[in-house]
């Protein structure tokens, strides 16, 4: 299948974000039948270009906002980073990438990048292990989203 800008922006987009990260965008890309290394490739790039944003601007806009009506929901998502901060905080950077590695539910370059903020970690330091576990949760969500995807056309 030849992949269009179109295909690629999307692709991006949907791994640029929140929640959905690449880990949503892995499936659409297999679903699509798009190459397994266009896919990584364009899903880790999407999914990356938050974070350097995330770890410069995070306290300067939630305390710009915290002021007004996103107040509650900025909150709660501080409130879920300081949850996470913990486990992150016992291992440092190793804990930093686990938690960016593992594709689960509520962990990923966005939370790993608030945790970073939140301990108030440099870019320099933050980026580098960000990018491992974000690689790391590429590797396996494209085993995953593939694998599947070629066992579920081999039955049917």
């Amino acid at each position: 299948m030849n992949v269009t800008w179109f295909d690629m922006v999307k692709l991006m987009f949907i791994s640029a974000l929140p929640i959905i990260e690449l880990r949503g965008g892995l499936p659409v890309a297999a679903a699509s039948g798009i190459h397994p290394a266009v896919a990584y490739f364009l899903c880790v790039i999407g999914n990356l270009l938050p974070v350097p944003f995330i770890i410069l601007l995070w306290a300067k806009v939630f305390k710009f906002f915290k002021r007004g009506k996103f107040k509650e929901l900025l909150e709660k998502i501080q409130a879920k980073a300081d949850e996470k901060k913990e486990k992150v905080l016992k291992y440092e950077k190793w804990g930093l990438y686990i938690f960016v590695a593992l594709p689960l539910p509520g962990t990923g370059a966005w939370t790993g990048a608030l945790i970073a903020a939140t301990l108030e970690m440099k870019l320099k330091d933050a980026f580098p292990v960000i990018l491992a576990g974000v690689l790391t949760a590429g590797i396996i969500m494209t085993i995953v989203s593939y694998g599947g995807a070629a066992i579920l056309t081999s039955i049917f």
